[in-house]
């Protein structure tokens, strides 16, 4: 541990970065989280969050605020540092940033993942102002309102009658008349009375006044001709990437991508532990993340105080 210049390193400061620097902290263990942009990840870019415990209704950047504040309340230091590798080295980690290296007993990887964009003129305009990539989150705000969703596969399908609860109607634009979706989920959908398809069809434009998105055009790609849904929401589900890049070992991941814990949050490589949207899991929610982070950070200082344990026994057995 001499060598070390932190305990644990956590990569990523959004929700679960910044949870696991909580519980690390009130642990006192000599804990950094390297973030390249701001503290807060997606939730940044969320204008509201009201599925938050404790908070009917916040601001997504009020919200990663006081993540923030209570994590460096309890010790956790974060260093505005890009993170470009982590590697194993021996019993350590190193992890590489734009400034240097640093070596740590133990990481708690959290850099989170985004969603896939239409890149379409006014997608990012109106984003938290009627476009949105999470349809668990910002449901409700369109209660008894017109709704687009943009996609073929499973999530597409899956979200889109989820917002039947709360849409008057809901419109699936899809660019093939075939989808990816299972069977039996599609085939509810087209029983569902809310639900339009819009089939062999792209996203041109969201449109919109100063306030929130009016209207999505749309481009049948067999004809060429362009319409425009009124609709005050616009769902996108076309793909998810989750940050994985960075771990230069043989970490296991799933099917898509998503790298694969124990119970524990703890992967194939020991003493390195995921939570939060880069994880392999059911859903990708501030709760979740949370919890998962707060696993991994008490994992995290068992596996700690484990390699610390077996140290001291192997230097006894030595000196015996």
């Amino acid at each position: 541990m001499a060598n070390r210049d932190f305990e644990i390193i956590i990569v990523g400061a959004g929700p679960a970065g910044l949870t696991a620097g909580l519980y690390a902290g009130r642990s006192k263990l000599k804990v950094v989280c390297f973030e390249k942009l701001a503290p807060g990840g997606e939730i940044l870019n969320t204008e509201h969050v009201e599925d938050y415990p404790g908070f009917e209704l916040i601001g997504g950047p009020e919200l990663a605020q006081k993540f923030t504040d209570h994590a460096m309340k309890f010790g956790l230091k974060i260093e505005m540092e890009e993170v470009e590798e982590v590697r194993k080295d021996g019993d350590d980690f190193v992890v590489k940033t734009d400034m240097g290296e640093y070596r740590a007993g133990a990481v708690i990887y959290t850099p989170g993942g985004y969603p896939r964009k239409l890149e379409i003129p006014g997608e990012e305009e109106y984003a938290g102002k009627g476009v949105s990539y999470c349809a668990l989150c910002d449901g409700a705000f369109f209660q008894d309102e017109v709704i687009t969703v943009i996609g073929g596969g499973n999530s597409a399908v899956e979200e889109a009658q989820f917002l039947t609860k709360y849409g008057s109607k809901v419109y699936l634009v899809h660019r093939r008349q075939g989808f990816r979706a299972h069977a039996v989920a599609l085939d509810k959908l087209k029983d569902n009375d809310k639900v339009e398809f819009i089939l062999d069809s792209v996203a041109e434009e969201v449109v919109g006044d100063d306030k929130e998105m009016k209207a999505l055009r749309v481009r049948n790609v067999k004809t060429g001709e362009t319409t425009e849904v009124a609709a005050n929401g616009l769902f996108v589900f076309i793909g998810f990437i989750p940050n994985t890049d960075l771990i230069k070992d043989p970490v296991e991941k799933d099917e898509s991508g998503f790298i694969i814990t124990d119970q524990n949050m703890e992967t194939n490589i020991p003493g390195l532990f995921v939570a939060g949207d880069c994880r392999s899991q059911l859903i990708r929610q501030i709760t979740n993340a949370c919890g998962d982070a707060t696993t991994a950070a008490v994992a995290a200082e068992k596996y700690l105080e484990a390699q610390e344990d077996a140290k001291k026994s192997s230097a006894a057995a030595a000196a015996s």
